[in-house]
């Protein structure tokens, strides 16, 4: 199963260390993993294993290095040192070895002997079908011990790495590899509590105070506020249905006066290439390619947030494409990563659970240059240490154990499916209940986000009230309406600007369809009640 290639324009001839290779061998495949494991050193996922990537990977001595950023690191990440005690770990799997040195608690004294978890069987996703064929994974605490497991409740309750348990550890890197197979030899994945935690942690390695970072002028309200404690602010690029404009990118960066701005030309980029958020916008691969170039020109690192990745869809009124027969149709459906054509390894892909299996499991997985995961690990090792041990052991023994890769992929092309009949209920909701004349909107073609626009223009106090207020008026109009909808002006990464659009983002991830219906339906009353639109 081959994931996409990387674009033609950045295939580089790759002449490292006077190793080269015309011919590379086949890509990983989701049934090539157990092949791969089999041929692997022997395994160390113990208490607290110290583990990498590296271990996981096939060597690639025909690919690039990655570029060294020292010159953009933070002062802060600069000073991060390995702690003492966490050093300690590369001894523990010593044969022979007694360890009296770290501080980490007898199993016996968890207390906790087993649960059991009914998950779905592969295939039969439903709720309904869950609680009538589902599938009951028992993890205990001596899974290991007995043979039944690669990771129990002795190992994953117990104190662990800031990269994450080996276990876990290992299945990202392979799915990474398989997914998007990055085109330099020395990326990594580390273990995060999440995208936001894994947010955070990218800000404090790269910015200093006063700095801007750079995204849609329309952003996940949290990325933004994530930097103002910091002293930094945003900066907004336009954007299209496609999402940012890489001409209005690089146009930014090349009339970037720093006395104006009181700041340096900003080189942090975050952006949310499919189903932004909160616009709804998927950027297609040119338009993906055209960034990147714009990041090799003006030497930017990317912060590449793609939590919705998976959840691509058709077009909006076109008859969906046959299903795929094979994991590999599947894979090459999707529009190439950012990370996928990462030649110099200036990407850092924040990937998520959250989205496709369970928000509350705070659970996710970083990929990035070795460089980068390395000073993550520094940063977590002071700070959130690593992801819930429950998490880790429950995700684990499905992804691994129960369903394997390709039981996986079935999972999200199942997700895609239901994603895409949600957006079409709302869709079609739209078309019925919104009055035209003055609200439009361009279908989602991936995530879980609708962004409706409001021409403002036909407001009946239009030129006598702001924006702003208009924007309130009818947001307090929804309200007395029971719809909740939110304005786009929470979104707006300068939120010092005055507003000049209205905009509101819709989602149909949770809400009955009836009641999504009806929801939007309470929304065209509200339009009308605030536009004076009689019909």
């Amino acid at each position: 199963m081959s994931p996409p290639p990387p674009p033609p324009a950045l295939l580089i001839n790759c002449d490292t260390n006077g190793l080269s290779d015309t011919t590379t061998p086949p890509s990983l495949t989701c049934d090539g993993v157990a092949a791969r494991r089999s041929a692997a050193t022997k395994f160390n996922g113990g208490v607290a294993a110290a583990t990498n990537s590296e271990l996981f990977k096939a060597p690639a001595p025909w690919k690039s290095l990655a570029k060294r950023w020292d010159h953009r690191l933070s002062v802060e990440s600069k000073l991060r040192k390995s702690t003492v005690l966490k050093s300690l770990a590369k001894h523990i799997a010593t044969p022979g070895m007694i360890s009296l040195g770290g501080g980490l608690p007898s199993g016996e004294y968890i207390p906790f002997e087993y649960f059991d978890v009914k998950v779905p069987a592969i295939r039969h996703f439903s709720e309904e079908e869950t609680r009538e064929s589902g599938k009951i994974m028992h993890i205990g605490k001596h899974d290991v011990k007995e043979g039944k497991s690669s990771y129990d409740l002795w190992i994953a309750l117990n104190y662990g790495q800031a990269t994450g348990s080996a276990q876990l550890l290992r299945w990202v890197t392979e799915h990474t590899e398989i997914i998007h197979s990055p085109p330099y030899r020395d990326w990594a994945c580390i273990l995060s509590a999440g995208n936001t935690s894994s947010l955070g942690m990218v800000y404090r390695m790269f910015l200093e105070r006063g700095d801007y970072v750079i995204s849609e002028e329309y952003t996940f309200a949290t990325a933004v506020e994530t930097s103002h404690p910091m002293g930094c602010k945003f900066v907004g690029v336009k954007m299209d249905d496609q999402g940012m404009l890489a001409d209005a990118l690089d146009e930014l960066l090349e009339n970037w006066d720093v006395e104006t701005r009181g700041a340096r030309k900003p080189f942090l980029v975050y952006t949310v290439p499919s189903g932004q958020n909160p616009t709804g916008a998927t950027q297609g691969p040119e338009r993906r390619r055209q960034i990147y170039k714009v990041a090799q020109k003006h030497d930017l690192i990317l912060i590449e947030d793609e939590p919705y990745f998976f959840l691509q869809m058709n077009k909006y009124g076109v008859p969906a494409p046959p299903h795929p027969k094979s994991h590999e149709e599947f894979i090459k459906s999707l529009i190439p990563s950012l990370l996928s054509m990462d030649v110099d390894g200036r990407v850092i892909r924040l990937d998520s659970f959250s989205k496709v299996l369970s928000p509350g499991s705070r659970c996710g997985w970083t990929v990035a240059s070795a460089q980068i995961c390395e000073r993550m690990q520094r940063h977590g090792e002071v700070s959130t240490q690593h992801p819930s041990g429950f998490s880790q052991v429950i995700l684990h023994r499905l992804l691994d154990e129960e369903w394997g890769h390709g039981g996986y992929l079935d999972w999200l092309f199942n997700l895609r499916l239901q994603y895409t009949s949600r957006r079409d209920v709302m869709m079609k909701a739209c078309d019925e209940f919104l009055p035209k004349s003055v609200a439009s909107w361009t279908p989602p073609t991936a995530g879980m986000f609708h962004w409706i626009k409001l021409d403002v223009s036909k407001h009946p106090l239009f030129g006598k009230k702001s924006v702003k207020s208009i924007e309130e008026e009818m947001f307090q109009a929804a309200i007395a309406q029971c719809v909740l909808v939110t304005p786009g002006s929470y979104f707006l990464a300068e939120q010092d600007k005055e507003l000049e659009k209205v905009f509101f983002r819709a989602t149909f991830a949770a809400a009955e369809f009836d009641d999504m219906a009806e929801a939007i339906r309470r929304f065209g009353l509200a339009i009308r009640e605030v536009f004076r639109i009689k019909n």
